[in-house]
């Protein structure tokens, strides 16, 4: 398999937006719109989140351009992490926010298990504290890991980070997790 003669050039198009063309946005957007997309989809699982994640997506990363550190890795690297944040945020924070209305709360504290489900609720409300107190690269890694499936390398791929490094913050990570779940 040949690559194309004339590769896309993500690092150039970042630089551009951060010196403020609005043209190398656009050409990003065509380039990887409909991938990203996708990305965000199979996170959200809902077309239309997944839209506002793409939206938010583009927005920053047309305000944060400027941040792109090549030395820290690819450019097309930084702009998937950026989707990829936004919408395990999006599902995160959906899934802290699903509030009880009466009829569940009723069914809730009817049911022979309440305490134990209240229990899981209540873990569950830590565990999201505790993934909120990690560094938002760890965070991700261990959401990466156990909520995506992916490996140690996909990971270390799509962060664009060292192997060892993502090995070693999911290790840290998930201490810090027990620790903080207590």
């Amino acid at each position: 398999m040949t690559e194309p003669a004339d590769p896309f050039d993500f690092q150039r198009c970042v630089h551009a937006c951060a010196a403020g063309d609005r043209r190398a946005l656009h050409a990003l957007y065509d380039h990887e719109g409909a991938r990203l997309l996708g990305v965000a989809r199979r996170i959200t699982r809902d077309t239309a989140s997944a839209e506002d994640v793409l939206h938010d997506g583009f927005v920053r990363i047309w305000t944060r351009a400027a941040s792109f550190d090549a030395a820290r890795g690819s450019a097309r690297g930084w702009i998937y992490s950026i989707i990829r944040h936004l919408a395990l945020n999006h599902v995160r924070d959906g899934l802290r926010d699903l509030p009880l209305d009466e009829a569940q709360l009723s069914a809730l504290l009817a049911s022979a298990d309440h305490e134990q489900a209240l229990d899981a609720h209540a873990a569950s409300a830590r565990l999201y504290h505790c993934l909120d107190a990690l560094e938002p690269a760890r965070r991700a890694c261990v959401l990466h890991a156990y909520v995506e499936g992916c490996s140690h390398g996909q990971i270390a791929q799509l962060l664009g980070a060292p192997l060892g490094t993502v090995k070693a913050w999911i290790k840290r990570s998930l201490a810090a997790l027990r620790e903080c779940m207590g």
